[in-house]
């Protein structure tokens, strides 16, 4: 599994990457344009991502937009419906309009931080990422 982790706070990056890292290899970035300029690169590369892990809330552009502008790229890379990327959103607040927001944006999921390691496991399970 190839994973994107995308925030802007060191520790929860981190506590992403030893939760991720036995299941495969992990990148970081800390924008949502980092995130993007990620993205397309892995695709260009023909190893693209798994598994983006991608904070609401962060400086420059925020998460829903970054994902906004991932799902547009997917279909002009051709991306085949049922083989995009699956999109953990994460945030340290539960506002519902927020919530929406994301998976209007296209989410796969939501998560309220800290993660909680089992819900993870359990999510990657279920979009059978592991």
């Amino acid at each position: 599994m190839r994973t994107l982790i995308v925030e802007d706070d060191l520790t929860s990056r981190m506590i992403l990457q030893k939760i991720l890292s036995p299941y495969g290899e992990c990148h970081m970035a800390t924008t949502g344009k980092e995130a993007i300029d990620a993205f397309i690169m892995a695709r260009k590369g023909n190893e693209p991502y798994d598994l983006i892990c991608l904070d609401v809330m962060m400086p420059e552009m925020d998460g829903p937009e970054a994902l906004r502008r991932i799902r547009v790229l997917e279909k002009e890379f051709a991306v085949k419906k049922g083989e995009e990327v699956k999109v953990l959103m994460t945030s340290v607040v539960e506002n519902p309009r927020r919530v929406v927001d994301t998976y209007q944006a296209g989410a796969t999921a939501y998560m309220i931080k800290p993660i909680d390691k089992t819900k993870l496991l359990a999510f990657l399970t279920e979009f059978k990422l592991i």
